[in-house]
């Protein structure tokens, strides 16, 4: 297996871990309080629309030249932190960390 397949798969993983944890959050979301919930909706969304970025750029990583993906895989891992950040900033405004 290739190193970029490696990569591949350990980002995927990372994505599907990712989306397990904003599935939790829309869980926690439904115990909020009224006001707060479409505050919480909205970055729930914002992180659907993260990971769905983020699936984008590594399938086009995945199908890249092999010169081309190392170049590419800079972009997956800003995507990744971004998500990373949305995620953390979620868990802190629903008071679970």
């Amino acid at each position: 297996m290739s190193t970029r397949d490696e990569y591949v798969r350990k980002m995927h993983s990372l994505l599907d871990k990712g989306n397990a944890e904003i599935d939790a959050l829309a869980a926690r979301m439904e115990h909020a309080e009224a006001g707060a919930r479409d505050a919480y909706q909205k970055q729930i969304a914002t992180l659907r629309t993260q990971q769905d970025e983020a699936r984008t750029r590594l399938e086009s990583l995945r199908t890249a030249s092999e010169g081309a993906w190392q170049d590419m895989k800079a972009g997956v891992e800003l995507a990744w932190d971004a998500i990373g950040e949305a995620l953390e900033s979620a868990r802190s405004r629903l008071g679970n960390k």
